[in-house]
C-alpha cells in the first residue's frame, strides 16, 4: 500500500540511506580473520541501535530507510549468520513504524556466487532480492534468475520512462565504480565487462543517481550526468570516515545528499540548508496552488457574468 500511494509526485521529501551494518566484521577485521572471526558483534549492535535512534528523532520523518546490503557478515551457511540476522532484526524492529524499511541484498547476504537456495533464504528473511531496486551478481549458479532479473529491469526502466518520473534512483550494494567510470576492476566495483553496459543503460533511461555501499568508505563520481554515490558503513570502517548514514533530499528539480556521522545526526539532526529545501519547495507548491485556484475563480466569475447577459 505504501508503494501504491507514492506513484504520483506530491512534493519534496527525503529518505535515509545506510549500508553495511555487517554484524561480525569489526572483530573479524581487527583479528585478521574475515572468514571465521565473526563470532562477536556487540559493537555493531550498539552502532545499529544508535542509527535507529537517530532516525527516529528526525522531524519531519523520512519517507523510508534503505539499507544497501551486507546486513550481516556471515556468508550463507556460516556458523553465526542466523544469530547475526536475528540480532539485527531485534534492533531494526525498533524503527518508527511510520518509516518503511527497504532492504537491498549484498554479497554477504546471498553469497559471492548466489544460488537459488541462498536467494530463497534471503527472500524468506528480508523480502524480495529485487523489486524497485537492482542488484548485479555472479549468476554462474543461477543464470535463469539473472535473465529474469534483467528482463524485469528493462520493464521497470521502460515503465519509468512512460510515467515520466521526476527522478529515477537506483539502489544496489556493489558500486558501478568508486571514482572513475573507466577505473580498473577491483573487489569493490563491478567488473568492466558488465559496468559499461549497465552505465549506458542507466544513462539512456535517465537515471539520476545510483546509491550503494560495500566499500566501507565514502566515494563516488559521475558518468554522463549519472551520479554514483558510495556511502560508508554503519558498521566497520575501512578508511577514515565515521560510522554514519546518508540523508537524501529529493525535490522536483534535483537530488541532494549529505553523509552524517551517527553522532552528528542523532545530536543535531538534519542541517537547516536541507530542511529549507524541503520547506521552500513546499511553499512554492502551495503558492502555485493558491494562484491557480484564484485564476480558476476568476474564470468562473467571468463565465457567470457572461451567462446573465441579454
Amino acid at each position: 500500500m505504501f508503494w501504491d500511494a507514492e506513484y504520483q509526485w506530491k512534493g519534496p521529501f527525503y529518505f535515509i540511506q545506510g549500508a553495511d551494518p555487517q554484524f561480525g566484521l569489526m572483530k573479524a577485521w581487527t583479528h585478521g580473520d574475515t572468514n571465521n572471526g565473526d563470532d562477536e558483534w556487540g559493537e555493531e549492535i550498539k552502532l545499529a541501535e544508535q542509527a535507529v535512534q537517530a532516525i527516529n528523532k528526525l522531524k519531519p520523518k523520512p519517507k523510508f530507510f534503505v539499507l544497501c546490503g551486507d546486513l550481516v557478515h556471515g556468508m550463507p551457511g556460516s556458523r553465526w549468520k542466523k544469530n547475526q540476522e536475528q540480532d539485527l532484526k531485534n534492533v531494526l524492529k525498533n524503527t518508527d513504524q511510520d518509516i518503511p524499511l527497504v532492504f537491498v541484498s549484498g554479497n554477504h547476504d546471498i553469497g559471492n556466487t548466489p544460488s537459488r537456495e541462498t536467494i530463497d533464504d534471503y527472500c524468506q528473511n528480508w523480502g524480495d532480492d529485487y523489486f524497485s531496486f537492482w542488484l548485479y551478481f555472479d549468476s554462474s549458479k543461477c543464470p535463469e534468475l539473472r535473465q529474469a532479473q534483467d528482463a524485469w529491469l528493462d520493464e521497470q526502466l521502460a515503465a519509468a520512462a512512460n510515467q515520466k518520473c521526476k527522478h529515477i534512483i537506483v539502489f544496489q550494494h556493489i558500486p558501478l565504480f568508486l571514482s572513475k567510470p573507466d577505473e580498473d576492476d577491483d573487489y569493490f566495483n563491478l567488473e568492466k565487462s558488465v559496468r559499461q553496459e549497465i552505465m549506458e543503460k542507466f544513462h539512456k533511461a535517465g537515471i539520476r543517481a545510483v546509491f550503494s555501499g560495500h566499500y566501507h568508505r565514502n566515494a563516488g563520481g559521475s558518468y554522463k550526468g549519472l551520479e554514483m554515490v558510495v556511502s560508508s558503513a554503519i558498521g566497520c570502517q575501512l578508511g577514515q570516515d565515521t560510522h554514519g548514514l546518508r540523508v537524501v533530499v529529493v525535490t522536483e528539480e534535483k537530488v541532494v545528499h549529505r553523509y552524517y556521522s551517527l553522532t552528528e545526526l542523532g545530536s543535531h539532526g538534519i542541517e537547516k540548508e536541507l530542511l529549507d529545501m524541503l520547506a521552500e519547495q513546499k511553499w512554492n507548491n502551495t503558492t502555485k496552488e493558491i494562484w491557480l485556484a484564484k485564476e480558476e475563480q476568476k474564470k468562473r466569475g467571468s463565465h457567470k457574468g457572461n451567462s446573465v447577459k441579454g
